[in-house]
């Protein structure tokens, strides 16, 4: 590759040599973009990997663009891929975003900051059954935390608590000066998933978004299965909010590739948040930096950025069976395996799981992404920073017709 590339702070591609890449569907060719008077430059940055991973290392491609998940066997009974479906790939190794790294790629944050963690919250469920805080405060009992006991009676005439606490979490963020988003469900009443109406929230929305934390929609699990669903829990949302509504998470991780994505991006959203496994942490894709999709039906990019989901509280304590301790041992080691790449860490932690010692490790998270130089903030602002440096976007091809020209992704 001598004489057609050279590695600086981006990686450029030399305007007098024609490139020609076959993907599925027909040739890929370069049309450059003119960056000085006297030469043409197209920019690459990490969009090499589209241009030359197929071609370097096939492994690599088909790890990034999800192929093994493009078979019907991979999908489980719940719609949603195992990380076992993988074989023996090493989920806690960013393959792909090392790749990049090697090939000269750089990243670039707020104030110098290393690198980003995204810090989420989906809000599955606002008022605890009457019940179940009868058990909770029977174990309490037995346990002789009396303290507990008697918090968990007193919250038995006032249904809100002790899930309806964003303003909480909000104030826990605040200490460490992050910022994060909120994904809130926006179902009909006769959507099975219903647990609660976001109008029951206006007021806690409102508060939290004017201080700058995002509301994004947290789909129900039948939404990705077609348009106007989607369309319509946004539009129920944006009512409530009085203003647009731009990230996505789907409720329980239900994802298929690559129809989600297309299915997103036609229904407005800016970025998606989801993919990630539900029983194992780490990238699925081998990707801890924001990227924009590859359909391999149709070999082109989609129109949607995807801020990969690495952490779930439930996965750790539900699906790998892991405590408090170990669950934050397993954070801390993500963490810095991403900031040694200068990558985005996406977390998600429910509401339901700011109790107890479970806080306490959610606190100590965030204390150790201040102590190593995080920007923390939401899945908005850094969709936002990503796209106006110029990173993480993709060339949208249009291979599929012969003869058409790569065009540079949006700046």
């Amino acid at each position: 590759m001598e004489g057609r590339y050279e590695t600086v702070k981006t990686i450029v591609v030399r305007s007098d040599v024609q490139h020609d890449m076959r993907l599925e569907g027909g040739p890929i060719f370069l049309t450059p973009h003119r960056r000085t008077p006297r030469e043409d430059y197209m920019v690459a940055r990490e969009n090499m990997l589209t241009l030359e991973l197929a071609q370097r290392n096939p492994e690599l491609w088909d790890l990034f663009t999800g192929k093994e998940e493009y078979e019907p066997e991979a999908i489980g009974r719940l719609g949603r891929i195992q990380s076992k479906a993988r074989g023996n790939q090493d989920t806690f190794e960013p393959l792909v975003s090392r790749y990049l790294i090697d090939r000269g790629c750089t990243f670039e944050y707020p104030d110098g900051q290393p690198f980003a963690v995204c810090l989420t919250h989906d809000i599955d469920h606002l008022y605890q059954p009457l019940l179940e805080k009868g058990l909770v405060a029977a174990v309490a009992i037995r346990d002789r935390n009396f303290q507990k006991a008697l918090r968990t009676i007193l919250q038995f005439h006032n249904k809100r608590h002790p899930w309806c606490n964003l303003r909480a979490i909000t104030k826990i963020e605040e200490r460490y000066g992050a910022r994060s988003s909120f994904f809130v469900p926006a179902l009909d009443p006769d959507d099975p998933d219903y647990t609660y109406d976001v109008s029951d929230l206006e007021g806690d929305l409102g508060e939290i978004a004017d201080e700058h934390w995002e509301i994004g929609l947290h789909g129900g699990y039948m939404a990705s299965a077609g348009l106007e669903g989607l369309v319509n829990d946004k539009r129920r949302l944006e009512r409530t909010l009085g203003k647009p509504v731009i990230g996505y998470r789907a409720h329980k991780l239900r994802f298929k590739l690559p129809d989600t994505w297309e299915l997103l991006a036609e229904a407005g959203f800016k970025y998606d948040t989801t993919y990630g496994y539900v029983d194992h942490i780490g990238f699925r894709n081998g990707m801890c930096h924001p990227f924009r999709p590859f359909n391999l039906n149709t070999s082109r990019f989609i129109d949607i950025m995807e801020l990969p989901l690495a952490f779930m509280d439930r996965t750790c304590l539900t699906y790998m069976q892991l405590d408090a301790r170990v669950t934050y041992d397993r954070v801390v080691r993500l963490i810095d395996t991403v900031a040694a790449c200068h990558g985005v860490l996406t977390l998600l932690w429910h509401n339901t799981t700011m109790d107890g010692a479970l806080v306490g490790v959610y606190e100590k998270i965030l204390q150790y992404c201040s102590d190593s130089g995080a920007w923390m903030t939401g899945g908005d602002e850094i969709t936002s920073w990503w796209q106006k440096r110029g990173t993480g976007l993709s060339f949208q091809e249009k291979s599929s017709v012969p003869g058409n020209r790569v065009r540079p992704g949006r700046q």
